[in-house]
């Protein structure tokens, strides 16, 4: 019999246990082919679907329509129909291991966990929580365990986001090492160690919040992108081992872990949670007023779908 506590709850990386179209993977739990839990032949509703939007549109007073204003993304609803399959005897230990396992992945719970699902070999995931579970206790359920459940998640971020996170970072611009003497045709001024640029691709069709990690020792570490001129600048000075966090989804700046930091943006700094890569590629700047060896800027992206 199942314990009061299994890893089905644990939030395991985003699709890590996904092996084969059609099948959900709902923290450590996995539905669909294959396992005791197969989903409806109905499929999922909400998944491909764009979310409900919030527009800022002002109507006219004098004139017909509105003016339009910016429209944002509502939480997505997620919903399912799972048959709870127990084995071929029915009943007993294997009817009550199989809802029981269902209760504890499916309950109500204030954290998100990944919810993945794969179809035509592409696997996305959501950041979501359960809101409703309803299993129907009539004959076939009393009986053999059998049941159709509806299971339905809600995810306050719409974005389904790419399994694979990835990184990259360099360091601030070193300069060229310039000409040598004495002079030989063609001139050759030396090649930078490093340009501070960084190329990054969203390839996902929605915008995605970067988590940038600015390391010391450095002063006044900022990052712009080029192309929409979005820029974070902070007034503050990096030791060797110190960390600067900026979570732009959460819109937080952290030192070391522990002591927000996000007072020290500087006027010519955005919001954080402003500082996106829209869809293609994005061309990032790392600058700071001055620096030493070890110095660097690392981000980290998930590419993100509608």
């Amino acid at each position: 019999m199942a314990e009061s506590t299994t890893p089905y709850t644990d939030d395991v990386p985003p699709g890590s246990l996904i092996t084969q179209d059609g099948q959900v993977q709902w923290a450590g739990l996995l539905l669909g082919p294959g396992t005791p839990y197969g989903i409806d032949s109905s499929g999922m509703t909400g998944w491909e679907d764009l979310p409900e939007i919030q527009s800022a549109d002002a109507d006219r007073p004098t004139d017909h329509g509105a003016w339009p204003g910016a429209r944002y993304a509502k939480s997505r609803l997620v919903g399912g129909q799972v048959w709870l399959l127990p084995d071929a005897d029915g009943g007993g230990p294997a009817a009550l291991d199989t809802v029981r396992t269902l209760r504890q992945a499916l309950a109500l719970r204030d954290e998100e966990r990944w919810l993945a699902v794969r179809v035509h070999g592409e696997t996305l995931a959501v950041r979501a929580r359960v809101s409703q579970r309803v299993v129907p206790t009539d004959q076939t359920y009393a009986t053999q365990g059998v049941a159709k459940a509806s299971v339905q998640w809600i995810a306050a971020d719409p974005r389904r986001y790419q399994p694979t996170e990835r990184t990259a970072g360099t360091e601030p611009p070193e300069p060229e090492a310039g000409l040598t003497w004495p002079l030989v045709w063609p001139l050759d001024w030396g090649q930078a160690l490093s340009t501070g640029d960084l190329a990054l691709d969203n390839e996902g069709s929605a915008p995605t919040h970067p988590v940038i990690t600015f390391q010391g020792p450095c002063t006044t570490p900022s990052v712009t992108e080029q192309t929409t001129g979005r820029r974070l600048r902070y007034g503050i000075t990096l030791a060797a081992q110190d960390q600067l966090v900026v979570d732009t989804t959460e819109g937080t700046v952290v030192l070391n872990g522990t002591a927000s930091r996000r007072y020290t943006a500087l006027p010519d700094s955005g919001p954080e949670e402003l500082f996106t890569f829209d869809p293609g590629r994005s061309e990032l700047s790392f600058r700071a007023d001055s620096f030493q060896a070890g110095a660097r800027m690392t981000v980290t992206w998930r590419s993100a779908e509608w």
